[in-house]
């Protein structure tokens, strides 16, 4: 039954992704041009929520479904590894013109050309993955 509601609110992202048009090359594209605000403002709006989110599953020592003890654990604090991952992260999403979520939306919508850039975001992990313990961090 878990699994159905995680089904549900995935779908109900996505339509909420699509409709909003943050899965629209255009919008990114026009983003990554500092033409409009309409991308800053629904990341804006989602970095605002995340942290109000957080801040109450701090404050209400608000556990996870399973009861366990919630675990945000603070992240390292180089400054490096951000600032290679986030140039490799937005040139990936410029190159694509999808950033990991509306990746999936826009396979759903039926755009089958997104099924290469899903395919090179998943080989891209593995590669990681592989690499995860040579590489500095």
């Amino acid at each position: 039954m878990r699994y159905i509601t995680y089904l549900a609110i995935g779908i109900f992202f996505g339509i909420i992704m699509f409709k909003s048009e943050a899965a629209s090359w255009y919008r990114i594209y026009e983003m990554f041009q500092f033409g409009s605000f309409h991308m800053y403002g629904i990341i804006g709006s989602a970095l605002a929520l995340g942290v109000i989110g957080v801040q109450v599953i701090k404050r209400k020592n608000i556990k996870p479904i399973d009861g366990s003890e919630m675990s945000l654990n603070p992240k390292n604090k180089s400054v490096s590894r951000y600032l290679y991952g986030g140039i490799i992260f937005g040139l990936g999403w410029a190159l694509a013109g999808a950033c990991p979520g509306p990746m999936y939306v826009l396979a759903g919508a039926g755009y089958t050309s997104i099924l290469i850039v899903i395919l090179g975001a998943v080989l891209g992990t593995f590669i990681y993955g592989v690499l995860k313990n040579k590489l500095p961090h």
